[in-house]
């Protein structure tokens, strides 16, 4: 699949909340308002839009990045983009794989490695932690998107009202995090776990993390932890961890009764074979 019409240009401003915006969430997760066709982004870095027509995990963000020149790392850009019909969002992922390797001249392929990762279990066999469930049949999904930096609203339970992404949840007290999903099947979430690990350097997770509980379906999920502040945090933050809360692994255990296991497992590597600077439109 293919955009019928694309503009790219460079764009050399400072980001900042005036100057970057996106009409589609430009990430892995799934949630989505249709646009009629269009794509709009501006100063918007060329690893994210790699990461939102691939859907890379940050464990794959990482390894990309690592082998981009310095300019694809860099330099920021503005995506004007145009399909015919009402594309979903997959559909629009596909015709951003295409862009990136008309404009950029984009070439990869994927290999399976035996590399460290963490291996997500049960704590107890059989048993799912008191903010861990089966995502209800019954129950409805929203689709609505949340505005940047603000929490999302809550159902029965305490679970984010969108179904789909790692969402931000308002925490129950000042210095921690909550984050969690619904209707997310448990690859994505063992996924979403390391975006949640690695929240402010909470705990520095440094490898991939593979699901193999063994649970099939789809899953609701929330936790909220105290931040351990392992780097360094960004001038003039204020934010002070919650002494009195769980770290990230007792939260993992006693709110959703899972643990991380320091194992080898198999990991889809994606390799950059070529990828050059564009020539605008």
């Amino acid at each position: 699949m293919s955009f019928d019409v694309a503009s790219v240009k460079q764009d050399t401003a400072a980001p900042s909340d005036s100057t970057v915006h996106e009409n589609i969430p430009l990430g892995p997760q799934d949630s989505f308002a249709p646009t009629g066709g269009l794509l709009s982004a501006t100063n918007t870095s060329f690893v994210r839009f790699m990461i939102f027509a691939y859907k890379l995990s940050p464990s794959q963000i990482q390894s990309v990045r690592s082998q981009l020149p310095k300019w694809a790392n860099n330099n920021r850009y503005d995506i004007e983009a145009r399909a015919s019909g009402n594309p979903t969002k997959d559909q629009f992922r596909l015709m951003m794989q295409a862009l990136l390797a008309d404009r950029f001249k984009l070439a990869i392929h994927y290999e399976t490695r035996q590399l460290p990762v963490y291996a997500l279990v049960l704590d107890k066999p059989g048993k799912l932690g008191p903010q861990f469930r089966i995502h209800p049949s019954d129950a409805p999904c929203s689709t609505a998107l949340t505005p940047d930096d603000a929490p999302a609203p809550t159902v029965a339970g305490g679970f984010p009202d969108p179904c789909g992404a790692l969402t931000d949840v308002q925490p129950s007290a000042p210095g921690r995090d909550r984050a969690g999903a619904r209707n997310m099947a448990m690859p994505m979430m063992a996924n979403s776990l390391l975006a949640m690990g690695n929240y402010g350097n909470s705990v520095n997770l440094d490898r991939p993390i593979l699901d193999t509980t063994g649970l099939k379906g789809e899953f609701d999920f929330v936790m909220e932890w105290s931040p351990q502040l392992n780097g360094p945090r960004p001038p003039g933050a204020t934010f002070q961890p919650d002494p009195t809360g769980p770290t990230f692994l007792e939260a993992l255990k006693e709110q959703l009764g899972l643990k991380l296991e320091a194992t080898k497992g198999p990991v889809d590597v994606l390799v950059i074979d070529h990828v050059e600077q564009p020539s605008e439109n």
